[in-house]
């Protein structure tokens, strides 16, 4: 088994800025795994806030033993983008060998196109009303808010998409106050539901906190040990494969929070088509979907992912799995 590990880049279409920072491009390791002439091939997105560096992921990724399974990879590296990129191209990998699907693979249905969000990067409120009115035609709108004076952002976003259903991420940039401010504006304007308002650290003040939307943990969900600490504050979880490690633990994350009466939402960091096929299968009856990765990008892998009026459909055999 040989593992390599390479650093890509792709252009976004146009900077895009969360509570956080900006970016202009989508900055992902790729990893292929051959054995026996047959290579199967997984992206990451390593993210800062999760203290990920690209030199820190490629470490984990290099640091392997020279022979392991996927399920032995569980316990090898933890939940994170390394895990990742590594257990997706084991995934494809493990499809191509077989000469079957992933989702046979999983003993999953034949997965079908999902409709999916797409995020509007955070600006003045002008800005962000011009973004909205120019996607006001898609059905899912995400909105990355997360400071102190959003009403006029989200009142401008609404605005400009009169029709468009709308969610919101915070990005942990909201007090306790702030959202409780913030919520019944929030029924208002229709939206349907808000990730992740308050820090991960301090969302205990969602206990007992009323929801009149739906709350979704992002950065306080990573894989099935968080579970326990999310009762009481939220509704719905966020799963993405740079956080749980893969698609193997994505899968026992989302029957596990299904099983105790949360709703799913699935998401992605900022990577290319290669990151969101495993992610799409994933999706299949999520409440949320928010694999629009690609769509903000201006360049991409030379198979790509399929968006149309339908959503994002599941990946071509040629791209992943």
């Amino acid at each position: 088994m040989k593992v390599t590990v390479t650093p890509d880049q792709f252009k976004l279409a146009r900077a895009f800025t969360i509570s956080r920072g900006s970016r202009t491009e989508a900055k992902v390791l790729t990893v292929r795994i051959e054995q026996d002439g047959v290579t199967g091939w997984g992206e990451c997105v390593p993210y800062a806030r999760y203290d990920e560096t690209n030199e820190s992921v490629t470490a984990q990724i290099t640091g392997l033993p020279a022979h392991f399974t996927r399920q032995e990879l569980q316990s090898l590296l933890p939940a994170g983008a390394a895990r990742n990129a590594v257990d997706c191209a084991m995934w494809d990998l493990e499809a191509k060998q077989a000469g079957k699907r992933v989702w046979e693979l999983a003993g999953l249905p034949e997965p079908g196109p999902e409709i999916t969000a797409y995020t509007l990067s955070l600006d003045t409120p002008e800005v962000m009303r011009e973004q909205a009115a120019e996607n006001a035609h898609r059905p899912l709108l995400k909105i990355k808010l997360g400071t102190a004076d959003d009403m006029p952002r989200l009142e401008a976003v609404r605005a400009g998409a009169p029709d468009a259903k709308i969610i919101i991420d915070a990005n942990e940039g909201w007090s306790a106050e702030v959202y409780a401010e913030l919520a019944p504006h929030l029924v208002r304007l229709g939206v349907s539901l808000v990730e992740q308002p308050l820090p991960a650290g301090e969302d205990d003040a969602l206990i007992g906190m009323e929801r009149p939307v739906p709350v979704c943990a992002d950065e306080s969900c990573h894989d099935r040990a968080s579970l326990p600490k999310l009762k009481g504050k939220y509704d719905v979880v966020n799963i993405k494969l740079d956080k749980t490690g893969g698609l193997t633990e994505a899968l026992k994350l989302r029957e596990a929070a299904l099983a105790e009466g949360y709703k799913v939402m699935v998401g992605c960091m900022m990577g290319s088509s290669l990151a969101m096929a495993p992610a799409a299968l994933l999706a299949q009856g999520a409440m949320v979907t928010d694999l629009d990765g690609p769509l903000l990008l201006s360049e991409d892998r030379e198979v790509t992912m399929e968006y149309d009026a339908a959503g994002v459909h599941p990946p071509s055999a040629a791209l992943w799995g």
